[in-house]
């Protein structure tokens, strides 16, 4: 399977779909579902999570618009280019069951922003490029959206959760905490008590999540793939 047949086809084989139910949505359908959201997916900041994301066709279409603002914003400075084009990556997270669907789903969303950049700048940062790429490696997971666990190869559930990071931008340096999705998903049906101790108020979703398992020290936006 390739990138070319998953954006010009609804279904691979009869056997996926009966096994896995995958059906790919039509360009026409994903552009329109996100006009519905237009105004939150030219924000740079503002995060998706596509919980069965297949080969990335509404990742790649809010990425796509994302870009545009940056160029429009950013074309004349590589350096804010570079930090901003961080956030807008890290923005967008997926959840998918098929090992090959991951992998293309990173190509598409990397091969989208290194069009983007190298037309933009003529000698491009290899440190841009990495951290970019981990990135991807951390945002999008071979998992079981329904379960909330990742998956091995086969598909088979393992013990591990999902880990979803988040990056903030603070002025070069980056901010990376992480946050288990079940947790998250959690905290949305709950109202926490004033005095519990491990729930914090998101201004941006405007609702009490739950702490960050893990909170990273700042780094420089181009060391974030050091932080391991």
């Amino acid at each position: 399977m390739n990138v070319q047949q998953t954006q010009n086809t609804q279904i691979v084989s009869k056997e996926r779909v009966q096994q896995h139910g995958e059906v790919y949505t039509n360009e026409r359908e994903v552009k329109a579902m996100c006009d519905l959201v237009k105004d939150e997916t030219l924000r740079i900041d503002s995060r998706f999570l596509e919980p069965a994301c297949g080969s990335g066709n509404f990742l790649v279409e809010i990425l796509n618009r994302k870009l545009q603002v940056l160029k429009t914003k950013y074309e004349k400075s590589q350096t804010d280019y570079e930090k901003f084009s961080i956030i807008a990556v890290g923005s967008l997270y997926g959840v998918e069951l098929l090992s090959d669907n991951v992998k293309i789903c990173k190509d598409r969303l990397f091969e989208l922003w290194h069009t983007a950049y190298t037309k933009l700048f003529k000698t491009p940062n290899p440190s841009a490029i990495t951290t970019i790429r981990f990135v991807l490696e951390k945002n999008i997971l071979l998992g079981n959206a329904l379960s909330l666990k990742k998956v091995d190869t086969n598909q088979n559930d393992t013990d591990a959760p999902i880990i979803f990071c988040q990056w903030s931008l603070i002025a070069d340096k980056i901010q990376r905490r992480d946050f288990r999705l079940d947790e998250l998903l959690a905290g949305n049906t709950k109202t926490p008590d004033l005095f519990m101790n491990d729930w914090e108020y998101d201004t941006e979703t405007k609702t009490f999540i739950p702490l960050p398992i893990k909170e990273h020290p700042l780094c420089h936006y181009l060391e974030i793939p050091n932080t391991e």
